[in-house]
């Protein structure tokens, strides 16, 4: 098969990795790089070595696969109009605004058969892939997600901007209708949430606490999962993964032994991972690691978690 042709709409801060790794990649021929800044957009596609436009329908019938990497409120005018030409799509996070808009998307993606897969980065981390060989059952999960305040992003809350990664793990790991949720949030420097926790019940019985704040003096992102044979620390950011299990005999007694399994990561490169994958769907026909019925599904979660706070 020949190289895809593949084109990045939207190149600002996160937009400029997408053109770096296409341009990397030797499946793929980075055919163009798109930005409404005429400055920022002749800067990229000359540090990339491609061409560069202001306008993204100048572009939809020379590519095959496009990354859309534009604030959310435009998500779902430029993903309809690739995939309604027949051009797969790397869909930004979160998917679209509303739940109806991702209906869509996902309806036009498949009577097309193209490859649709939302940009949840989090599930190329390698500490994610390795917990789908470990977990059994999940009771209860607490996962702790804070950055500090940037500018970027804050187009939506802080539920859309960074919780909804943890989400989109949460309900990977978990695989269970939600029963129930409360929320509670609070403006710190938006007029939207920059802080936010919320208590989610599944229909199996597993229980999520989950915070995200992007008004911190640090980055941290951690999860514990505790299940009924183990207890488990993620440290995302760091890439580790440690479980803990109750082993034979006695260290004390009355105090069982434990066994403590631990596991360090190389950092490698998720945004890289993530579009060698979605590249290697389009070839396949394989389904994206991250489809756009769960770009929709944590999206219908972080709006119930807004309409609660």
């Amino acid at each position: 098969m020949d190289r895809i042709r593949t084109a990045v709409v939207g190149v600002g801060y996160l937009g400029q990795f997408h053109a770096e790794k296409y341009a990397q990649l030797a499946e793929a021929e980075l055919v163009a790089v798109v930005d409404t800044d005429r400055t920022r957009v002749d800067e990229v596609a000359a540090k990339v070595g491609t061409s560069g436009f202001t306008d993204y329908r100048e572009i939809i019938d020379r590519v095959d696969a496009v990354s859309i990497v534009v604030p959310t409120h435009y998500h779902f005018p430029v993903a309809k109009a690739f995939l309604e030409r027949g051009v797969h799509v790397l869909l930004e996070k979160p998917i679209t605004t509303t739940v109806e808009e991702a209906d869509e998307l996902i309806r036009i993606a498949d009577e097309r058969q193209l490859v649709f897969q939302v940009g949840h980065l989090e599930r190329f981390n390698p500490v994610v892939m390795a917990l789908d060989n470990i977990l059994t059952a999940p009771r209860f999960v607490e996962s702790i997600r804070i950055a500090p305040f940037k500018p970027r992003g804050t187009d939506v809350n802080v539920v859309l901007d960074l919780m909804i990664h943890d989400i989109d793990i949460i309900q990977h790991i978990v695989d269970s209708p939600v029963k129930q949720i409360n929320s509670i949030g609070a403006p710190v420097f938006t007029d939207e949430e920059d802080i936010a926790n919320a208590r989610i019940q599944f229909e199996n019985g597993c229980v999520a606490n989950v915070t995200a704040s992007r008004i911190s003096m640090k980055s941290e992102r951690r999860m514990r999962i505790f299940q009924s044979d183990s207890y488990i620390t993620v440290d995302f950011q760091n890439k580790k993964l440690a479980q803990f299990r109750k082993g034979t005999g006695e260290m004390l007694p009355g105090v069982p032994n434990v066994i403590v399994d631990e596991q360090n990561f190389e950092p490698g490169d998720a945004l890289k991972a993530e579009i060698a994958s979605f590249l290697e769907c389009i070839r396949t026909g394989a389904t994206p690691v991250v489809s756009g019925r769960d770009g929709k599904r944590a999206l219908e979660t972080a709006l119930l978690i807004n309409k609660k706070l």
